[in-house]
């Protein structure tokens, strides 16, 4: 026998004094009487003593010395040589992703996958220790080598349900990791309850052969029939890389249609219109039928117009895909639903959201131009003012555009200089260039987006050299390498300058002049309008002050889930990283009201204020939309499942324990019948 904590034997001393009790004997104090035929006759009745009362003193002694013995050799934690050699070091990985929230197990896969780890839980032998690692959006550790099975216990049944994909692959090479970090002889495991929807599942399950290799296919009990890779006892290592990993496959071969992809851009053409591409994707092997339904929902009128209805037909495993051509001013929503009953409802739904279109003020200030006063009025964004002379005041966010003549200081605020006769402190003009055709373009830019200027001709362009050029982008170039198009960024506001005659030359009648005046008016708003590409679950993206709808002038912020969960964001930070979306739904970022405690606090739902941003997070993931397990992983096998331990498996300091009461208990009834007879 071996213990572990052999030191705790030295509590064996405390033997010394208890016999050293028993021993010592009470000096009688010496009292005169009268006569002593009284004792004598009590003796002589008394006489003679039983073998019980004349070992009672010793049998409580050694009672009390067994009492002893036995909590001493439980603290010292006992176990025998075979328990060493069968005790098992085991990672249990569970997948939280989607579509372990499928409901063809009731109440869902994950609950069904946290009743089998705590059978697992519940039948740990002695020397056993179990880790569990979660293989959701994020692989993670939840519970680090512990044999303490209220602790597992509890981490399991807190896994919370993720919306994200399954990495069951990272997670296995994370519980390899940790197997990896210790190297006592303990037998490495790694055990996976997952429904298999996963990539990379080939690398560790032969499939395609007769018969599969570490599965145990269970839609229902730990204990189903299955065939694992333990095919040869003697065969088992301790080394962590080469650990044993077994699958758990929970589910069956259910049928689901969901939304796989679910998209809104700007149109290039109209301003108030917009694109939405969306698919669907029948992840069964029967034919389907459901209706496609999307509707815009403004959640400031609490509000909800149709947008679209379409009866869908899918074939067996068919995908069916369109783009819609719509047009609103007003923001909102667009959630788009099937109606049909599967057992996996998250992909059903999908997100998008759709800025409002402000309307952009501007002051053309021109002696008179057809084709530019034409360019701003075609667009339905924009409020033109035409004036001959420049305004003596300019109201706030209002765009001031100068054609030809500019003032020698250019107010503060958005300003569009076109054509420019005259020096300003933004710009200094100088003679007129030759063979001004742009030869270079910076197609990076967000005001060169859909803009094909090489190899237009500029007339009577003008070389202009910028006064700040750290605060400069160069959009377009000349042959000579002399800025034709070029933008300034500067505390009072930004600055777009073109060079060009626009009587002279053809670049009117391209369509790049009305899509860059487009772009230009964007970037001018600070694409606070600007459509932000639906997340897919599980995915991260980054934002900049300048995406916000307002300025959140230094105020803490949080990041709001669809659920209400809050979480603080840095502030006073240009640019941040957002993620992971775990949840599908509506994200949002708010100003922090409140200096409560933040991260698990739902939000006040009754508060007015506006978010500073919403960001869409749809599933739009085709394998955790196909919930169909491989057959090869759900099927019969012939080999039992081996049962991991007994019910009264018990380390050996429990039935020490129990001894030791068990004596405490007769040992207590022996004294007291001493004193009472």
């Amino acid at each position: 026998m071996l213990f572990d904590s052999p030191n705790s034997l030295l509590w064996f001393a405390l033997c010394v004094p208890i016999v050293v009790f028993y021993i010592l004997k009470i000096r009688l104090r010496r009292q005169p009487v009268s006569t002593v035929m009284f004792w004598t006759q009590v003796l002589d009745e008394q006489n003679p003593r039983s073998i019980w009362q004349r070992l009672r003193h010793l049998v409580s002694l050694l009672m009390q010395l067994a009492m002893l013995c036995l909590l001493v050799t439980a603290l010292a934690d006992p176990y025998f040589f075979w328990e060493t050699r069968s005790a098992r070091r085991i990672v249990l990985v569970i997948d939280h992703s989607a579509s372990m929230n499928a409901t063809d197990i009731k109440p869902s896969r994950l609950a069904d996958a946290r009743r089998q780890a705590e059978q697992l839980i519940e039948a740990m032998r002695p020397r056993d220790e179990f880790a569990l690692v979660a293989a959701g959006t994020q692989p993670q550790v939840i519970v680090g080598f512990t044999g303490r099975q209220r602790t597992l216990k509890d981490a399991v049944n807190s896994l919370p349900s993720s919306d994200g994909p399954s990495h069951v692959s990272e997670a296995i090479a994370l519980g390899r990791r940790l197997l990896g970090e210790r190297q006592d002889g303990k037998r490495p495991e790694v055990i996976v309850f997952t429904d298999g929807r996963f990539e990379g599942i080939g690398d560790y399950l032969a499939i395609d052969s007769a018969t599969p290799k570490g599965v145990e296919g269970t839609p229902g009990a730990v204990d189903s029939k299955s065939t694992t890779t333990e095919t040869n006892p003697t065969s088992k290592t301790t080394d962590a890389a080469n650990a044993e990993v077994t699958f758990h496959i929970i589910g069956q071969r259910s049928d689901n249609l969901g939304i796989t992809q679910f998209q809104v851009r700007r149109s290039l053409i109209d301003p108030l219109g917009y694109e939405i591409l969306a698919e669907v994707t029948n992840a069964s092997d029967e034919p389907a039928e459901c209706r496609f339904e999307v509707d815009l929902v403004s959640p400031s009128r609490k509000t909800s117009d149709p947008i679209d209805v379409i009866p869908l037909k899918l074939a067996p495993n068919g995908k069916w895909s369109q783009v819609f051509e719509k047009t609103s001013a007003d923001g909102g929503h667009l959630v788009a639903k099937l109606n049909i009953e599967d057992s996996l409802t998250l992909d059903n739904t999908a997100w998008a959201v759709l800025p409002r279109r402000e309307v952009q003020p501007v002051i053309l200030v021109t002696s008179g131009n057809l084709f530019l006063e034409k360019a701003f009025e075609s667009n339905p964004l924009v409020k033109l003012t035409v004036v001959a002379f420049p305004p003596e005041t300019i109201p706030a966010g209002t765009l001031i555009v100068y054609h030809r003549v500019a003032p020698e200081k250019l107010p503060a605020g958005s300003v569009f200089v076109i054509d420019p006769a005259n020096s300003s402190d933004v710009y200094t003009v100088g003679e007129q260039l030759e063979n001004a055709i742009v030869t270079k373009q910076d197609k990076d830019s967000p005001l060169m987006s859909h803009v094909r200027l090489d190899n237009v001709v500029m007339p009577e362009a003008r070389k202009l050299v910028p006064t700040q050029p750290e605060q400069v982008q160069v959009l377009a170039t000349a042959i000579t390498n002399d800025p034709l198009f070029f933008a300034v960024t500067r505390p009072e506001g930004k600055v777009l300058v073109l060079t060009v005659n626009l009587d002279k030359g053809d670049l009117p009648l391209r369509t790049a002049f009305p899509i860059s005046v487009g772009n230009a008016l964007h970037w001018f708003a600070g694409n606070k309008s600007d459509l932000r590409e639906s997340l897919s679950a599980g995915a991260m993206t980054s934002v900049t002050s300048s995406d916000f709808t307002s300025s959140p002038q230094g105020k803490p912020l949080m990041l709001v889930s669809p659920a209400g969960l809050t979480k603080p964001l840095p502030a006073n930070e240009d640019k941040m990283a957002l993620g992971p979306f775990d949840q599908c739904g509506v994200w949002k970022i708010e100003i922090d009201q409140s200096s409560a405690k933040k991260g698990s606090q739902p939000t006040d739902k009754s508060s007015s204020t506006a978010p500073l941003m919403e960001i869409a997070c749809n599933l739009a993931n085709s394998v955790e939309s196909d919930i169909r397990p491989a057959q090869e992983l759900v099927a019969d096998k012939s080999t039992p499942s081996p049962a991991l331990a007994g019910i009264g498996s018990r380390p050996i300091w429990f039935w020490l324990l129990l001894l030791a009461l068990g004596l405490t208990s007769i040992e207590w009834s022996l004294y007291q019948r001493r004193v009472i007879s």
